[in-house]
């Protein structure tokens, strides 16, 4: 049976907030896909643990890891997008959890040259702590739509909570997202030779933003990529974590992108 898709998911080290973005691919209303954690640098406690869960669990599961040498996250993508089976990717990242529609949406909308890039609901410190892997099998998020955002907006620190709203009729779905948007590095889709078309993930981009979505979608569209958005459609759920932060290097990069104007990179999966 040929595998529909590969979900590439970003990973390091957070196992039991990993366990909770499975459950949620356990649920999935589409069910023809593999799953490879591109693991960058887990410690051996969480290896184990890992290798564990893997091999109880009745999801397809590949697990592509590197030394912890640093944010190497383009780097582990890369070798995770050489390993995918189906010629059409998925990236989500390790704290963020599916709705249950959510590779369904993407596959639906799948084209040839084309980018689809949904949102995330940004759940606050104490949902996240509330949640269970049993919580999420049994779609929490989901059921409880309504009176979690009426006590987010008024009491949580929850941000976007509007974006957990998914639209299933047809005369709505017509009208949404016809706005071009820019790709959010935890929520895209894209057909496999599209990306090794641009040598994939720009590896000299050494901390989180700018070389994960903002680079590869300048990239992307210097190809003649079109870009599509899912909002309200391919959901996910952010798991709290305090923002990350990055270095100014990451702007020297991209602007020596931008001064190239080419959009295949010679610092990705193949090396000039």
């Amino acid at each position: 049976m040929n595998i529909e898709a590969s979900v590439i998911i970003s990973f390091y080290n957070k196992i039991e907030v990993l366990k909770l973005v499975l459950s949620g691919f356990e649920r999935q209303s589409q069910k023809n896909f593999e799953i490879i954690i591109a693991d960058d640098g887990s410690d051996d406690s969480v290896l184990n643990e890992l290798q564990h869960i893997i091999s109880g669990s009745l999801l397809l599961i590949k697990h592509m890891w590197h030394k912890d040498k640093g944010w190497q996250k383009n780097i582990i993508l890369n070798k995770a997008i050489v390993a995918a089976s189906s010629e059409y990717a998925i990236f989500i990242d390790g704290d963020c959890i599916p709705h249950r529609h959510f590779i369904k949406e993407h596959l639906l909308a799948k084209e040839k040259n084309l980018v689809l890039t949904g949102r995330r609901v940004l759940l606050s410190e104490r949902i996240s702590e509330f949640l269970t892997v049993n919580k999420v099998r049994r779609g929490f998020l989901e059921r409880m739509l309504l009176p979690w955002m009426i006590l987010e907006q008024l009491f949580g620190n929850g941000q976007f909570v509007e974006n957990a709203i998914y639209f299933k009729w047809k005369w709505i779905r017509k009208r949404i997202n016809k706005k071009d948007r820019g790709l959010l590095g935890s929520n895209f889709s894209i057909h496999k030779v599209d990306l090794l078309a641009i040598n994939g993930f720009d590896e000299r981009y050494l901390s989180p933003y700018i070389g994960e979505d903002t680079d590869l979608e300048y990239r992307l569209r210097l190809t003649g990529c079109r870009f599509k958005h899912l909002k309200h459609l391919a959901i996910q759920y952010h798991y709290f974590h305090p923002r990350l932060e990055f270095n100014d290097s990451n702007y020297s990069i991209f602007n020596d992108n931008k001064q190239r104007g080419t959009a295949y990179t010679p610092f990705g999966i193949m090396k000039s």
